[in-house]
């Protein structure tokens, strides 16, 4: 069984999250999307329980799909859940510098693995979590770049701003 994994902190999951996770499940027998409880670069306005639930209600109808949270290194989650590749995704020439320099340190900590890059499609290319949470901030509809849960929960978040 090929197992793949996405990573990120979904932060939150995105229009642009959901098409990549479908077009990684035409690859994949499993998919995992491994959704990172913390990191030192980014502080999330959503809880890791909060961003689980957002990813398992607009997944539910998907087969073959995880939904896991997970600290620390990547690698060591990929080897222990029996993955053989790291899905990402990329929406740019600047995505694409970062996201080669982590392919490689990844594959520098653990030669097995493979880094699978996926394109959205061009109506989410150039989406972002952080440009979500910009537009939702400041009074902007995220309606068609968020599942309804999210937008919900956004406006919610952000009215007593």
């Amino acid at each position: 069984m090929k197992i793949g994994v996405y990573p990120g902190t979904f932060d939150p999951i995105t229009n642009g999250h959901l098409d990549v996770i479908k077009r990684a499940l035409k690859i994949f027998d499993k998919l995992i999307v491994a959704v990172a409880i913390s990191s030192y670069k980014k502080s999330p306005i959503f809880t890791i329980d909060e961003r689980i639930a957002f990813i398992k209600e607009t997944t539910v109808e998907l087969k073959n799909l995880i939904v896991e949270p997970f600290d620390g290194l990547l690698v060591k989650f990929v080897k222990q859940r029996g993955a053989v590749a790291i899905v990402r995704g990329l929406r740019a020439v600047s995505d694409y510098e970062f996201e080669l320099q982590l392919a490689h340190a990844n594959r520098r900590l653990y030669r097995d693995i493979e880094t699978v890059f996926l394109m959205p499609s061009e109506e989410f290319s150039f989406l972002s979590s952080s440009i979500v949470k910009e537009i939702a901030y400041f009074g902007g509809s995220v309606k068609s770049l968020v599942p309804p849960t999210v937008e919900k929960a956004l406006k919610q978040k952000f009215q007593k701003q």
